[in-house]
């Protein structure tokens, strides 16, 4: 099979205020606003060669209205949509904002996903435009401001499952996954287009709502942004929810933090790169460190939680362990985990 995907484009997001989730965006991220359409607003990161990075809309909750990736060619978008089609699943082209020719589809587990070729790239008024040639924009004043987007991580009530579709019906690579120390119960992968550990991540979902999403992440260039960027959210009075700290899978510097709609951002950097054609994923536990390298922590609550809300984590309520049900709830509330 051909490559088919090559990148995260840009993910589209629902808040009931969307001029309290742009404000944000602008002062406190350090995004800038390029375009509204309608009640949609389009904004993009400093380092982002594309036209947008980030589209917000209008809903009655936060939720995750579209992930979009550009494929490897013209001939690629085709290829991905007839194999989509092939596997089931009956998409739909149209015309998109500053990407043309697009093909959109809901997946097995009811997440939406753009797909396309076309783009229209970043052009900066002359005032904004970088010294530096490769850079499509000066960097932003805002401190700790991310260079680009990085990765979307979405909720699924079968995680393994999840990852071998998109694997074989679009060539995402799988990269790794953690398995409960408890019982033979995925609760995270990690899949890739690219070199990245990864742009997309997958966690348990133990509701019965289906599409919805954990995050959407960030890159900023250091460690040193990063940790700025957790000092300046502090003395603004945004609360920080996890971090900074090191992932064990993939290797990232990591911090979230909530927008005003209750949406998990996350800023990472570092991490790993892997060009391995035939990469065989690896298999961690929560005790060995999947998701905070140095195991001195344990994992808030309030990071199992998806958007938009839904009921408590069904997978639990029958058939299930006592033993084994504190541990699908939250697999790095123990001390020691993450």
């Amino acid at each position: 099979m051909i490559k088919l995907l090559s990148h995260l484009s840009y993910v589209a997001i629902t808040s009931p205020d969307v001029e309290a989730s742009v404000a944000f965006y602008e002062s406190q991220v350090g995004l800038t606003v390029v375009d509204r359409v309608d009640e949609a607003v389009y904004l993009r990161c400093w380092g982002d060669y594309y036209r947008y990075s980030v589209v917000v809309l209008p809903g009655d909750e936060p939720s995750l209205s579209t992930m979009a990736w550009r494929t490897s060619s013209a001939a690629a978008l085709e290829e991905a949509a007839a194999r989509i089609e092939a596997a089931g699943i009956q998409g739909e082209w149209f015309d998109g904002p500053a990407i043309g020719r697009a093909y959109r589809f809901t997946g097995p587990w009811g997440h939406n996903m753009t797909l396309h070729w076309d783009v229209e790239r970043h052009q900066a008024p002359e005032q904004a435009a970088s010294i530096y040639p490769d850079r499509p924009e000066k960097r932003s004043k805002v401190a700790g401001a991310p260079r680009q987007l990085d990765h979307v991580t979405i909720a699924t009530s079968d995680v393994d499952a999840f990852a071998a579709w998109y694997n074989e019906v679009l060539g995402f690579r799988i990269m790794a996954k953690t398995v409960l120390d408890e019982a033979p119960i995925s609760v995270f992968s990690v899949l890739t287009t690219n070199e990245k550990s990864h742009d997309l991540g997958v966690v348990l979902d133990g509701s019965t709502r289906a599409g919805r999403i954990n995050h959407y992440a960030f890159w900023v260039d250091t460690r040193e942004e990063l940790l700025i960027a957790a000092d300046v959210l502090m003395e603004n009075g945004y609360p920080i929810e996890y971090g900074p700290s090191i992932h064990g899978i993939g290797e990232q510097t990591f911090l979230y933090y909530r927008e005003p709609s209750s949406l998990r951002i996350e800023l990472n950097t570092g991490g790993y790169r892997n060009y391995v054609p035939d990469w065989e994923p690896n298999t961690w536990k929560p005790s060995l460190g999947s998701n905070n390298l140095y195991r001195n922590g344990a994992m808030p609550m309030s990071m199992t939680e998806s958007f938009p809300a839904a009921d408590g984590p069904s997978a639990t309520e029958e058939g299930v362990p006592d033993e084994i049900k504190d541990a699908l709830f939250n697999p790095y509330a123990k001390q020691g985990r993450g």
